[in-house]
């Protein structure tokens, strides 16, 4: 199986809270070994003399996120550097909230939890903390297809829980941590929520702010 395919694995077993875990890198080639670090390095992955590496994985921003260790992997399976993952340990210590809500998955995440169980369809805002951002923030938006509104750091977006139009929450927070691995700051927070929405012959609801379909 290829590593790829392993991470996807590990990572559906482990448990919905989990904070961080340790993983084990073990190349079937130890004369790969030191190729394979130097792929991994954007992890900080440590290499012992027997040929594995170790490396940590955060979602709180305190270090590498899954979806930049799923993409160096994937580089991995690119030049055929066969290995085993193992995962060593997780840790479901809930990270201060201040801390959370300081990356922008982190503040998906707080903007989702105070949603009503049942919500189907929402209008989200993220906020950047710089100009600088908007041009890298755009790239790795662009799955969720953000509006930048006009003179303003500010893109709206539009998610979906089940069906309609918009991206899923899934695929909004994955666009969010690339945008957090890129050292992407800002704010997300949830404008307009709709619940047990059933669109018929439409793609779902339409807002306007200020006048502005969105």
């Amino acid at each position: 199986m290829s590593l790829v395919g392993q991470w996807d694995e590990l990572q559906a077993g482990l448990p919905p809270g989990w904070s961080e875990q340790t993983v084990r890198l073990r190349i079937e080639e130890s004369s790969q070994a030191d190729r394979a670090a130097a792929i991994l390095g954007p992890l900080n992955a440590v290499l012992t003399t027997d040929g594995t590496l170790s490396l940590r994985v955060a979602r709180d921003g305190s270090g590498p996120g899954p979806e930049l260790v799923r993409r160096l992997l994937g580089r991995l399976d690119g030049e055929r550097l066969h290995g085993t993952l193992e995962l060593r340990s997780t840790a479901e210590t809930e990270a201060p909230a201040e801390l959370l809500r300081a990356t922008l998955a982190g503040s998906w995440d707080a903007a989702l939890a105070e949603l009503p169980a049942d919500w189907s369809d929402l209008l989200g805002e993220i906020e950047l903390g710089s100009s600088d951002y908007l041009d890298p923030g755009a790239v790795r938006l662009a799955p969720i297809n953000p509006r930048l509104v006009p003179g303003t750091l500010t893109l709206h977006f539009r998610s979906a829980r089940q069906f309609g139009y918009g991206a899923s929450p899934g695929m909004v927070r994955r666009c969010l941590e690339r945008c957090d691995e890129a050292g992407i700051r800002g704010s997300v927070r949830v404008l307009r929520v709709l619940s047990d929405t059933r669109p018929v012959q439409t793609q779902g609801p339409v807002w306007q702010l200020s006048g502005r379909t969105v």
